[in-house]
């Protein structure tokens, strides 16, 4: 019962730190991330279509894109 316990606990020990070896993307490494082929809408002119009417309904605009960094780059 005890060598289950310690097998258990092993695990678990080993399973959180399989995340800490993730690195944040390189720089070099954005040019690949930010490629037209990443990008989910097949037609930007349609998108921005369904987005007017969508803020013309709701009465709110934003909440879709990316910010920013926090860097206050924007």
């Amino acid at each position: 019962m005890r060598i289950l316990i310690v097998i258990v606990l092993a695990a678990i020990v080993a399973s959180g730190v399989a995340g800490c070896g993730r690195q944040a993307v390189r720089a070099a490494e954005k040019e690949f991330l930010a490629d037209q082929v990443m990008v989910f809408d097949n037609d930007p002119q349609e998108t921005a279509a369904d987005d007017h009417i969508l803020t013309n309904r709701e009465g709110a605009a934003g909440g879709h894109g990316a910010g920013g960094g926090g860097c206050g780059c924007n």
